[in-house]
């Protein structure tokens, strides 16, 4: 039997970097799912709930900085599946969406068609908004050239693609799909905008690097450190970009987050006349809670395949293009100066004392100096912030987009994708939208350690609302949640209970371990309280 379209897609897939699926069958999607089986191309992890594959397929595609494969069936399944393709689109991870869909034949009847809205096309045009290229397979003779397209725009651009498969196409015959070369690049131009960089560096009296999703997305860690080495230019991640370099030799400061930061770093961003911005996304949750912002006008903007530099933009510069021109020129600045890299905070008190979420950084901080880094997913809210006392170490989280229910699923994906244990760090109203996912842990071969912040509510909208009873959820008993899924539950009240659990935990791999961390009444991080108080004044 010749190529059919079914094969020549996984393995376009697989040749574009996919190692892993995540899904959820549907009578329409069937066909994929079958071919998708027997092929044994790509791994498939199925899941309970569309949200769940999507950020799994999001977190996956972080980690590995390729692109990894959400697949679902036509209406019920794919519109489930939008807030988390959103995410992705907004946060820069290329995530392969393919959704099963009606046969040609079937367009044609004249009836309505289950799982339709509108019109057979409203998924299609609802994509388009979530999405940086489409295609429908409707037709083996140019499926092709299209799969090679948008696969091609995935990597290029680094955010999510849509596939639409017919169920009546899959077994047609196509012909092999052949990568797009990258577009060419103006290589005077690229010499010319790299040049001028580094001398708008050299003339200024404090340069500073800041680093985002970019450049883990495009694979550029390792030269962005060598170049911040080489440069001896001190470096700071974005809240978005929090994990960058952490394995890298890079001078390394710590996050900007304006007013809710610590002074020193928010200080060297601010003062900075010469701030280099790689792949750094300007949005409100990098730049919105400080009095100063950061003037634009002096700084040097590479994101989007283009660098601004105050007044005028140099087109069509891919971000690995201008970091290697930056790399190839690169001499120290005579004005290098070394910047201490902020402290982590350590050593847990493990008392009878309440817990206060700086207790779980330090207590998983001390945890990860003595047993080694574990990649980490967060969630929103005050998980968030507290991520960001925790050492430098593999980071997935919704830092913009802030949608809820993204840790446990993304926890699950980093393990898929890279075959390491990760922390899940997660509050109990998100933990409530998608944390059933791990009943699905024995059956993956996955053994995450949750950490549930438990404080019976929305702490975050807690904090600036605090009179509001909507934000109240109750207490729910997440520990014996756990055992009922297959994995260990451990109640936590006390530092003592947190340490000797955390302990247990990474002591006893092979299944999940959920800490439900009952958090000190009104208990709030540092950070998430030095950012509401900022917002509020800010806003009024």
């Amino acid at each position: 039997m010749g190529t059919t379209l079914a094969t020549a897609l996984l393995e376009a897939l697989a040749q574009a970097g996919a190692r892993e699926v995540f899904g959820i069958p549907g009578d329409f999607a069937l066909p994929f799912f079958d071919a998708l089986e027997s092929s044994g191309r790509l791994p498939l992890y199925t899941l309970s709930h569309e949200p769940s594959v999507g950020f799994a397929a999001d977190a996956a595609a972080r980690i590995r900085c390729a692109p990894s494969v959400a697949a679902v069936t036509y209406g019920a399944g794919a519109f489930n599946v939008v807030n988390a393709v959103a995410s992705a689109f907004a946060e820069k991870s290329p995530v392969v969406v393919i959704s099963g869909a009606p046969g040609t034949r079937e367009r044609g009847s004249g009836l309505l068609l289950h799982h339709q809205a509108k019109t057979l096309d409203s998924q299609y045009e609802m994509f388009r908004q979530v999405t940086c290229d489409q295609a429908r397979l409707d037709d083996p003779a140019t499926a092709g050239a299209r799969i090679a397209r948008v696969l091609a725009s995935a990597r290029r651009y680094a955010q999510p693609v849509y596939l639409e498969l017919p169920r009546d196409c899959l077994g047609e015959p196509c012909a092999p799909v052949w990568a797009e070369p990258a577009p060419p690049v103006d290589e005077e131009a690229l010499a010319a905008c790299a040049e001028e960089i580094l001398a708008r560096l050299a003339q200024a009296k404090s340069p500073v690097l800041m680093v985002d999703v970019e450049v883990r997305r495009f694979g550029l860690e390792a030269q962005v450190a060598k170049l911040a080495k080489r440069l001896a230019i001190p470096v700071v991640t974005t809240l978005m970009g929090r994990g960058l370099l952490d394995n890298a030799d890079a001078p390394l400061v710590g996050t900007y987050l304006g007013l809710a930061g610590t002074p020193e770093v928010s200080a060297l961003v601010e003062d900075s006349d010469a701030l280099l911005m790689l792949g750094v996304i300007l949005s409100d949750t990098n730049f919105g809670v400080s009095a100063r912002r950061v003037d634009l006008r002096r700084a040097i903007q590479a994101l989007d395949g283009r660098v601004t530099l105050g007044f005028h933009t140099y087109a069509d510069m891919p971000l690995d293009r201008v970091v290697a021109a930056l790399l190839a020129r690169a001499q120290p600045l005579a004005q290098a100066r070394a910047v201490a890299p902020v402290a982590a905070p350590r050593g847990l008190a493990a008392d009878e004392g309440a817990i206060e979420p700086l207790d779980i950084s330090r207590a998983l901080n001390d945890l990860m100096d003595a047993r080694g880094r574990m990649p980490v997913a967060t969630d929103v809210g005050d998980c968030l912030f507290t991520a960001m006392d925790l050492v430098q170490t593999d980071h997935v989280a919704p830092g913009y987009y802030a949608t809820m229910g993204f840790g446990v699923p993304a926890g699950l994906g980093v393990q898929a994708a890279s075959g390491r244990r990760p922390v899940i760090l997660v509050g109990d109203g998100a933990f409530q939208m998608t944390g059933l996912e791990l009943g699905h842990c024995a059956r993956h071969g996955w053994d995450p350690i949750v950490v549930v912040m438990n404080n019976g509510g929305w702490g975050m909208l807690s904090a600036f609302r605090p009179e509001a009873r909507y934000n109240a959820l109750g207490t729910w008993n997440l520990a014996r949640v756990a055992d009922a899924l297959g994995g260990a539950g451990h109640l936590v009240r006390t530092r003592a209970e947190l340490a000797k659990a955390l302990a247990t935990a990474h002591a006893n791999p092979g299944r999940f371990h959920l800490l439900d961390v009952r958090l000190a009444p009104g208990a709030l991080s540092p950070t998430l309280r030095r950012f509401t108080d900022a917002v509020s004044r800010l806003h009024g």
